[in-house]
């Protein structure tokens, strides 16, 4: 697969890849990718790296349900499992794929649901706040001053800075300092499910605020996983008509980011209902 310099995404017989689907193919390139490497170690080294991501059968949700309970789970050392890394997709805006939204004034902030800047388009859909909640995964213990960078898509389904008419907007994109519990707070709309997709959250931790707007080393690239519950009540609502199918045709077990352990330690605990607004929860283990 290719990019055109006008950002028009080619396969490999030079045909034009949906503007939904684009998502998908750069998610799965990006993981074959980086399990190829894996696999370049070989022996004992790689069974050590695997073994950092792999999950504790006896705690989490199953696929496709609600979370109850916190995405880093306790250790006998009082640690957390440590959240899997993820790919950052093909539309993460920190430079490292065209757009560059960390340096812009305005990206530090708590709302995120409009665009700051030349526009003040604000997305529509169903109240999301994201409180996520960062942990040192050896220790349990806050780690002090490290910052978040968190972006999604918007009700239907295309991401700021790279959609198609979404070029000169940045909303559903921000970033903050963990408060002294380990907490940054987002207050966000529903993202909608798209083609290939299970409905999701990307973030990327950084050490401190101004590493983040820096664009200086990212300490862990993940994605929040929506649960099936609350995506159904939402997407039964007027503005995600669309989502409803695509949520129909993938699972949590089957999506190609969290398929490999059902996604156990990053399905989000849910409060709320589709009328008032939902809250998603989630701890994790850097």
């Amino acid at each position: 697969m290719t990019t055109h310099p006008d950002r028009r995404w080619l396969d490999r017989a030079g045909r034009e890849i949906d503007e939904e689907d684009r998502g998908l193919v750069y998610d799965v390139r990006t993981l074959v990718d980086r399990r190829h490497v894996l696999g370049l170690f070989g022996g004992l080294t790689a069974a050590g790296l695997l073994a950092a991501c792999s999950p504790s059968p006896t705690v989490g949700p199953t696929p496709d349900t609600t979370a109850t309970g916190t995405a880093g789970a306790s250790t006998a050392d009082g640690g957390l499992t440590e959240v899997p890394d993820e790919t950052g997709g093909p539309y993460p805006g920190d430079g490292s794929n065209g757009p560059d939204v960390l340096d812009d004034s305005g990206i530090v902030r708590r709302d995120i649901r409009s665009s700051f800047g030349t526009s003040t388009t604000t997305a529509p859909g169903v109240p999301l706040t994201i409180a996520l909640t960062v942990r040192d995964a050896s220790t349990g213990d806050v780690v002090p001053g490290a910052a978040v960078y968190l972006w999604h898509c918007d009700r239907a389904g295309g991401y700021s800075l790279y959609g198609q008419g979404l070029q000169d907007e940045n909303y559903l994109r921000g970033v903050q300092q963990v408060d002294g519990t380990g907490t940054v707070t987002f207050t966000s709309v529903f993202p909608g499910c798209y083609s290939g997709r299970w409905p999701h959250v990307h973030f990327e931790v950084y050490g401190d605020l101004g590493t983040a707007v820096a664009s200086g080393p990212i300490v862990k690239t993940s994605q929040i996983a929506l649960p099936k519950e609350a995506c159904e009540a939402v997407y039964a609502t007027t503005g995600y008509e669309r989502s409803v199918d695509n949520l129909a045709r993938v699972s949590l077990a089957g999506d190609n980011v969290f398929g490999d352990d059902g996604g156990i330690h990053q399905v989000a605990t849910m409060s709320g209902d589709s009328t008032s607004g939902y809250t998603a929860s989630l701890t994790i283990g850097v």
